[in-house]
């Protein structure tokens, strides 16, 4: 099915009312094109348990979008003579060890450091619910050994972003957040921005929910002492519009070194934020993904085009749902999400399923029963059900992702497809 080239509201109130139906959509989007918006709406709760509706004004974690703003007080700082990005960061952490002393400021911003990320150590999801104080934060990765030369890769690290929240906490003499009230969201007006904290009130919070095999729970806890510079900002659709709209002109920072952060340095990534382009234009975009949110932004701007994405459902796509939008309002069509489901599946059927499979080389999923229940983990990753769509065909209840066994000649299994985030990515069955 898919959604009809009907009025621009008609075909938004379709797809969105789907998204909800079918996926558990929540959240609030927004639309602009050629400087006008289009869309402005919100679907669903920011509070499942008081029936509370989301509304534009609802105020979001942001998750990694975060970066973006670390990246602009860093380039003001620069403008301010208290840095430089070609500086090595053993002028500006204290304690750097030797281990760092060729990473630069620059390393850190486009994620070619080679300082592992401290969210992906076994132990963070153990670990999430203690606050941190900044010195401590960076404690847990300060003694580890370096993934690549500095500039050689491209691997993302929050670890790296968690520094240059140091740094600006140094280079300005405030706090991180401070810095950011006092020289970008007040000046631009951004008034429902600043950092996430659950000790201050602050009205039109939205909750964060996830998914599980029983339904939408209340996401886990997560201190928000942890994401700091990497990802502890909130904002709103609205507060998002007045930043594109900032970032058209020079009222944060000059052109040229608006500029220099959209320009790519190793895997399509700048400071702060991704570069692409999308039908010969250039798109400047980054996604989020935090304890029970899910955002994405997307602009374009040599033809002053937007799209915001903000679920408090942290299983959302919201990439996807950011993609559909601009193709609807492009005046085409998408296909509306389906409700997958579940059939009765015998377990001889499923165990010859059961094994190993490499994505990569270090990453593989792992595909295995525990009583009548089909399972898979994959490296370093909890377990997740699968539940049977076809003799063939799995889905997962917790996130949009798909796996699809295929059989040689002789039926014998030989790998798997993963299909998620509208990638289809094989995996060869080896053990």
């Amino acid at each position: 099915m898919f959604a009809q080239a009907a009025a621009p509201e008609a075909r938004f109130r379709e797809y969105l009312e789907s998204q909800r139906k079918v996926k558990e959509f929540t959240g609030s989007v927004l639309v602009v094109k050629n400087g006008q918006v289009v869309l402005r709406s919100s679907v669903g709760m920011a509070n499942r348990e008081w029936n509370i509706a989301n509304t534009p004004e609802t105020k979001f974690r942001l998750g990694s979008i975060t970066k973006q703003f670390t990246a602009t007080a860093i380039m003001l700082l620069e403008q301010d003579g208290k840095l430089k990005v070609e500086d090595t960061i053993n002028k500006h952490v204290a304690d750097a060890p030797e281990a760092w002393k060729k990473v630069t400021v620059h390393h850190l911003l486009s994620h070619t450091s080679g300082i592992p990320s401290y969210t992906s150590d076994p132990s963070y999801g153990r670990e999430m619910y203690k606050p941190y104080p900044l010195p401590e934060l960076i404690g847990r990765f300060r003694g580890k050994s370096l993934e690549f030369e500095p500039g050689e890769q491209h691997k993302y690290s929050n670890s790296g972003y968690v520094l240059l929240g140091s740094i600006i906490e140094r280079a300005s003499g405030m706090k991180y957040e401070d810095f950011l009230q006092k020289r970008i969201f007040g000046p631009l007006g951004m008034g429902n921005s600043g950092y996430d904290s659950w000790a201050e009130i602050l009205p039109n919070r939205a909750s964060g929910y996830a998914m599980s095999p029983g339904g939408v729970r209340n996401a886990a806890y997560l201190d928000m002492s942890q994401p700091h510079a990497a990802g502890s900002l909130y904002s709103t659709v609205d507060d998002l519009l007045l930043w594109h709209k900032a970032l058209l002109g020079d009222k944060v920072l000059p052109k040229a070194v608006i500029e220099r952060m959209f320009t790519a340095v190793k895997g399509n990534y700048g400071y702060g934020w991704s570069a692409g382009v999308v039908d010969g234009k250039a798109m400047q975009s980054h996604g989020g993904g935090i304890n029970g949110f899910a955002t994405f932004i997307g602009r374009i701007p040599s033809d002053d085009s937007l799209v915001v994405v903000l679920s408090n459902l942290q299983n959302t796509n919201s990439q996807a749902v950011a993609r559909d939008l601009m193709v609807l309002a492009d005046g085409k069509t998408v296909e509306l999400p389906k409700i997958r489901q579940e059939i009765s599946l015998s377990n001889d059927v499923f165990d010859a399923y059961v094994g190993k499979y490499e994505i990569t080389p270090a990453f593989h999923l792992r595909v295995f029963r525990e009583g009548s229940r089909f399972l898979t983990q994959a490296t370093g990753q909890g377990q997740i059900a699968l539940f049977p769509e076809s003799e063939t065909k799995f889905f997962v209840k917790e996130m949009e992702a798909q796996l699809e066994f295929v059989k040689d000649a002789d039926g014998k299994v030989t790998q798997l497809i993963l299909y998620q985030g509208g990638r289809k990515t094989p995996g060869k069955k080896v053990e």
